[in-house]
């Protein structure tokens, strides 16, 4: 065991996502010295802003999609902290629904009546099923059923295959079949809770600038309480010296700096890459977390294609899921265009991760064509972004065997994404891990998870 990080101590917070900058920010806020290192070129990880090259000019926004629900305590707290919370821009959002080449609403109880392809009965059944997961709360006992399990016996076999299976495949992929119920409880009651706070409404929001402004004013606030950010700054390796200079070691692009403690915040798998110490019994359950990763498109258009922030797609299609964000944000933020993303979650092996660029661009705007007539002269621009670790995959019984914060390595702790139990890949719950982990980092060991930083 390490012990609780002290006020004074030297602390390497290894990577630069959402994560390890909320780590980094909360820390440096107790009193101890914090330096943070990122691979890659900019901070922010999966919440990193990127630039599509148009006619027109350069237009930044997120790389991936992301939306703030008027319910995230969490992230409205800290961009309330950063002075951003107030500049949030709300709309209230519909959802679509592509089934047998139709597109129809489902945002509102009438919508959902004339639900096309599913009976009367099935339709009674199916909001049952959502009405069950908005009310259960023992979701350890939802863990230990698979979701297709759990799903059939709610809504029926024929509702399971026609309606949620290609919701689960929407984010899961192929491994929806491995996935315990508690994934889908989870969904359903941050949707619940979006609605409750939008007073019967679902409230979604954005900041102008996206997360590319969330990120560069979390780093100013982070250069303000002395936080060195280093970017391109790949850690290889991370070495605990116990003994009576103590102290971890943190190597990175062949130079060595000694510090009084390590917080890694990456997967288990590059944890267990860069600490080579690791017991093995930690190392097992590292290796153990599988992860679900994601090909998405970035697609500008000249035009808006319906008014669905999120539409459900029910028929085979390359992607997932077709999502507006200009139905979200200002069409002016985008440089008078829309911006479209179409996202395809699959296995962090899958062969797509090694397709070309300008194949996946091919058949992704094919497949957008069936759902929305549109022609090659409407698109503007496409950028095909990857990430083969995004979340883990949530299997039969997964809180049993996460990995815990402590590591077996003396100065040498993980806060992962690994360690977000029920989550729905959001920023929400990854800034709330990074507070909760704080709190037991520095020895807090309440339990009541309520956030008390700044």
């Amino acid at each position: 065991m390490s012990g609780a990080i002290r006020s004074g101590q030297s602390v390497a917070v290894v990577g630069g996502g959402l994560l390890g900058l909320t780590v980094a920010l909360r820390l440096a806020q107790s009193g101890v010295r914090v330096t943070v290192f990122e691979a890659a070129p900019e901070p922010g990880g999966l919440a990193s802003a990127w630039t599509i090259e148009t006619p027109t000019g350069p237009l930044t926004w997120d790389r991936f999609y992301h939306v703030t629900l008027a319910s995230d305590q969490a992230l409205r707290g800290l961009l309330r902290e950063l002075g951003l919370d107030d500049e949030i821009a709300w709309t209230t959002t519909r959802t679509g629904y592509f089934s047998g080449g139709a597109l129809a609403s489902v945002s509102s109880p009438t919508d959902f009546v004339r639900l096309p392809g599913l009976s009367p009965w099935a339709k009674a059944r199916l909001a049952a099923t959502i009405a069950r997961g908005a009310v259960a709360r023992d979701w350890h006992a939802l863990e230990r059923v698979s979701v297709e399990r759990w799903l059939t016996r709610w809504s029926g076999a024929a509702t399971f295959r026609r309606f949620w299976v290609p919701l689960l495949e929407s984010k899961l992929g192929d491994s929806w079949r491995d996935a315990n119920a508690a994934f889908i409880w989870a969904t359903i009651q941050r949707l619940t809770a979006a609605r409750r706070a939008g007073v019967g409404d679902e409230q979604f929001g954005a900041v102008a600038g996206g997360y590319a402004r969330v990120l560069d004013t979390l780093v100013a606030r982070l250069d303000g309480l002395g936080v060195g950010v280093h970017v391109g700054s790949a850690v290889t390796r991370v070495v605990s010296e116990p003994g009576d200079g103590g102290g971890v070691r943190v190597t990175v692009g062949g130079a060595t700096h000694p510090f009084d403690r390590a917080v890694l915040t990456t997967t288990p798998r590059v944890a267990g890459e860069l600490c080579d110490q690791l017991p093995d019994r930690v190392r097992t359950a590292m290796a153990g977390v599988r992860y679900q990763g994601v090909i998405c498109a970035s697609v500008i258009l000249r035009r808006p294609l319906s008014p669905y922030y999120l539409t459900y797609l029910m028929d085979d299609v390359p992607f997932t899921a077709v999502v507006e964000m200009t139905t979200l944000i200002p069409s002016a933020w985008i440089g008078g265009h829309s911006l479209v993303y179409l996202p395809r979650y699959v296995a962090s092996d899958d062969r797509w991760f090694d397709r070309p660029d300008a194949e996946i661009e091919a058949e992704f705007l094919a497949g957008l064509a069936t759902v929305h007539a549109i022609g090659p002269e409407e698109v503007v621009a496409v950028r095909v972004a990857r990430a083969r670790e995004v979340f883990p995959l949530p299997v039969l019984r997964y809180s049993e065997t996460v990995p815990f914060i402590e590591t077996g390595v003396t100065g040498v702790s993980l806060v992962s994404s690994a360690q977000i139990v029920n989550g729905t890949l959001n920023a929400n719950e990854t800034i709330g891990h990074a507070e909760r982990s704080v709190h037991e980092l520095l020895g807090d060991t309440r339990r009541d998870g309520t956030p008390t930083f700044p």
